[in-house]
C-alpha cells in the first residue's frame, strides 16, 4: 500500500502536464490510472479546467482605458495632501522629523539627570571630596604650605555645613 502512495504522489505531480497535454503518458503513468480511481479522477478533473480556460477570453479593455487611466493618475498627482500628517509619507521629511527627536531626546535626558546625594563618610563622597581637594590643589597660585592647608580647612568647613 506504501508503494502505492509513493506513486501516487508522483502521478500528481505530473497531472497538470498530462491534462494540457505537455507530456505524453508512460507506460506505468497509464496502468497507475487505471488502477487508481482517485488519479484518475484528478486527472479528469484537470482536463475538465484546462477546457474550461481554453474556451475562456479576456475581455478587450475600451479605447480610453490608458487615457483615463493617465488623467486620473496626473489628478491623484496634483492633490494637495489633505491631512497635516501626509508629509511623514515623504522619506526625507520622516527620517529628519526622526534624527531630530532622537538629538531632541538625548539632549533633555543629558540636561535632566541629577546625580544622587551621597552621604558624608561613604567610599564614594570620599573620592568626591578628594577630586575637589585635587581640583582645588591644581588650581591655586599659591607657594606656600600653610595657604594651601587654610584652603584645606576653609574646603573642610563648606563640606561639612553646606
Amino acid at each position: 500500500m506504501k508503494d502505492t502512495k509513493m506513486k501516487c504522489t508522483e502521478i500528481r505531480e505530473l497531472l497538470p502536464d498530462l491534462a494540457a497535454g505537455v507530456t505524453s503518458t508512460a507506460t506505468e503513468v497509464n496502468a497507475h490510472l487505471r488502477s487508481c480511481t482517485d488519479c484518475a479522477e484528478k486527472l479528469n478533473e484537470f482536463r475538465k479546467t484546462m477546457a474550461l480556460l481554453d474556451e475562456w477570453q479576456a475581455p478587450e479593455p475600451s479605447p480610453y482605458f490608458d487615457v483615463r487611466l493617465r488623467a486620473r493618475l496626473r489628478e491623484e498627482a496634483a492633490k494637495q495632501p489633505s491631512r497635516w500628517f501626509a508629509w511623514v509619507r515623504r522619506p526625507a521629511m520622516a527620517v529628519s522629523l526622526a534624527v531630530v527627536l532622537v538629538a531632541g531626546v538625548t539632549v533633555w535626558m543629558g540636561r535632566t539627570r541629577v546625580p544622587p546625594e551621597v552621604q558624608p563618610g561613604t567610599a564614594v563622597s570620599d573620592l568626591q571630596t578628594l577630586d575637589k581637594n585635587l581640583d582645588m590643589f591644581s588650581d591655586s597660585d599659591s607657594d606656600s604650605p600653610s595657604d594651601l592647608l587654610d584652603d584645606l580647612q576653609v574646603q573642610q568647613d563648606v563640606n561639612a555645613n553646606p
